[in-house]
C-alpha cells in the first residue's frame, strides 16, 4: 500500500507526531464518517460546505445537485475536503491544556466531474452505502431523469494527511498537585430508533440492514 503523500500542504507544522503515513488509517477515518466538508473558492470568496461522500479504493466521490454552484466550480480548481471525528473532550487542570481527542483527514486535489454513466452509478452507490449500508440493493434504482439531476465529483486520494490526538490531558507536572479533576469525557455517535415514514404502507418491516445499525 502506497504511503500517504508528503507535500508542503500535507506536512504538519504543529505536533507532527500526531500524523501518520499509513494509508490504511486514512481509509478508516473516511469509512467511519458520513459527511465531509468541501472547501473551495467561489466568486472570489472561500466556502466550506457539508457534502455527502463515499470512498472506493483511492477515489473519493462527492455528491450534489447539478444546480449546485459548488459542484460546478469544483472541477475548475484545487479543493480541500476534510472529515473529522470527535472522540472525546479532554478536561485539564489548567485551561491552557484543555483539548479534544479526534481523528481527522484532509485531502487536496482537483476533482473531475464524472460523466461516464457506469462510473456515475458506481459513485452514487458508494455515496449511498456510506450513509446507509445495504440501501442501494433495497431501494429503487434512479431513473434517467433523476440521474440527470445529480452530479458526482471524483477526487483522487493522492495528496492527503491524517492527524490524530488520543489520550489524557497534557498538564504541566506542577499542576498535578491541584485539587482539580482532570480526564477525558468520551464522545460517541449512536443511532436512535428508526422513525417510519407516515406514508409507509402497513405491514412493511424495518429491514435488517437498518435495525443492525441500531443494535450494533
Amino acid at each position: 500500500m502506497t504511503p500517504l503523500s508528503s507535500t508542503a500542504r500535507t506536512r504538519l507544522g504543529r505536533y507532527p507526531e500526531r500524523s501518520t503515513g499509513d494509508r490504511s488509517v486514512l481509509y478508516e477515518i473516511l469509512d467511519d464518517g458520513m459527511i465531509c466538508h468541501l472547501g473551495l473558492v467561489m466568486n472570489g470568496s472561500p466556502r466550506v460546505l457539508p457534502t455527502g461522500y463515499g470512498r472506493l479504493d483511492d477515489t473519493l466521490y462527492l455528491h450534489g445537485s447539478t444546480g449546485a454552484s459548488s459542484l460546478m466550480a469544483g472541477p475548475s480548481q484545487d479543493i480541500c475536503v476534510t472529515v473529522t471525528h470527535l472522540d472525546g473532550i479532554v478536561i485539564a487542570r489548567s485551561l491552557y491544556h484543555h483539548s479534544i481527542n479526534y481523528r481527522s483527514a484532509v485531502i487536496f486535489g482537483t476533482p473531475r466531474l464524472v460523466t461516464d454513466a457506469d462510473e456515475k452509478l458506481t459513485g452514487l452507490r458508494v455515496i449511498t452505502e456510506q450513509l446507509a449500508p445495504g440501501q442501494w440493493d433495497a431501494a429503487r434504482r434512479p431513473t434517467r431523469k433523476e440521474l440527470a439531476a445529480v452530479s458526482v465529483l471524483a477526487l483522487p486520494l493522492d495528496e492527503a494527511s491524517v492527524k490524530i490526538r488520543q489520550g489524557p490531558p497534557g498538564d504541566d507536572d506542577e499542576d498535578h498537585a491541584l485539587d482539580i479533576w482532570a480526564g477525558v469525557l468520551p464522545v460517541h455517535q449512536a443511532f436512535g430508533t428508526p422513525s417510519p415514514d407516515p406514508a409507509l404502507r402497513p405491514g412493511i418491516p424495518i429491514p435488517a440492514h437498518i435495525t443492525h445499525r441500531v443494535t450494533s
